[in-house]
């Protein structure tokens, strides 16, 4: 027996003991400690070979890590040999930053979700490179970009195209992150006239950089589940029109209809786990319907097993992640899913 099988009645409880974000810094503190060989191979775990391409990479199976998990990418290796078929990391700024005050994480036990208003807490850019750089993991590797808390929103697109530039040669993909609801003005640039500006502006970057170094990365648009119809079609029109090579579905949400009267769900953040489920597949249902396979898809939001990443498959999802499944679940998760997706 796997020793992660022991994680819901042994591991969880201990680590549920601690503030959520001591216990998210533990935890990822103890991945890097075993991101070092042979610890990687003892901690690891197989998983069934289930090869896809997408976005003209091959990922060795079609089940993710999101971002948020791995800001700044201390744990990559451990991460990866848990069996993910692809780890995005960050989401990462030009600068280091503190993020929003503590508390800032939150547990909704009774329906399995976390509630978060991080803030973009990383340790910069230079710091993820560092690491990216160093790493063993093969596997597929996605970076989420934003912009820093100080920095303007009409001047948001230079903070994206620094880190795009920084991590261009270090990653697979760049997930281009609009939709965090825990960043000040952040989600105005969902709206047609600054999305358009911005990806025309990162498309542009995009290509020169493919021309200089040989070498062409795919990017992501990571969307908000909250988005009406009008704003869903506005966004799917600048993502065909301007060739984005992937759109993802979806971010948290600031809704609080599924958990309205439980613990902590009155906190103000962004809400993610499986009380968003529904509603993040409902938004992918209607993105696949109108791009028709021209773009591909990434599913997150509440993947909590086997059915789960199913349902967003079959509503179009080409790849998975998930993150808060992994907090309640433990990395035995992967291994279901994978094997029987």
């Amino acid at each position: 027996m796997s020793i992660y099988a022991l994680y819901p009645s042994l591991i969880r409880p201990v680590l549920f003991c601690l503030d959520p974000e001591n216990a998210h810094s533990l935890t990822i503190n103890l991945g890097h400690l075993l991101s070092k060989e042979p610890l990687t191979k003892v901690f690891g775990q197989t998983v069934a070979s289930k090869p896809v391409e997408v976005m003209g990479l091959k990922f060795d199976n079609p089940l993710g890590l999101a971002a948020g998990m791995d800001k700044n990418g201390d744990a990559i290796d451990f991460l990866g040999a848990l069996g993910f078929g692809h780890l995005e990391l960050g989401t990462v700024t030009p600068l280091a930053q503190e993020g929003n005050a503590r508390p800032r994480m939150f547990r909704i036990k009774e329906a399995r979700g976390l509630i978060n208003r991080m803030g973009f807490n990383n340790k910069g850019v230079d710091y993820l490179v560092n690491n990216l750089k160093n790493r063993r993991y093969k596997g597929i590797i996605g970076v989420s970009i934003g912009k820093n808390e100080i920095t303007p929103i009409e001047n948001a697109a230079s903070d994206y195209l620094h880190c795009m530039n920084k991590v261009y040669n270090h990653c697979d993909y760049i997930a281009v992150n609009i939709s965090c609801p825990n960043t000040k003005d952040l989600t105005a640039l969902q709206e047609a006239g600054p999305l358009v500006d911005l990806l025309t502006t990162l498309k542009k970057e995009q290509g020169k950089l493919a021309s200089e170094n040989n070498k062409y990365v795919p990017l992501v648009v990571k969307i908000a589940p909250d988005l009406d119809d009008v704003q869903l079609s506005a966004i799917c029109d600048a993502c065909l029109r301007l060739k984005i090579d992937g759109i993802t579905c979806t971010n948290t949400t600031t809704s609080r209809e599924e958990v309205h009267g439980l613990a902590h769900a009155s906190e103000w953040g962004g809400l993610s786990g499986e009380p968003i489920r529904h509603k993040s597949t409902v938004v992918l249902s209607k993105v696949a319907s109108q791009i028709k396979g021209q773009i591909p898809i990434i599913g997150v939001g509440g993947v909590n097993g086997v059915i789960a990443a199913r349902e967003k498959m079959q509503a179009g999802a080409s790849l998975v992640q998930l993150y808060s499944a992994f907090v309640y679940q433990g990395p035995s998760i992967i291994e279901d899913i994978v094997n029987n997706i």
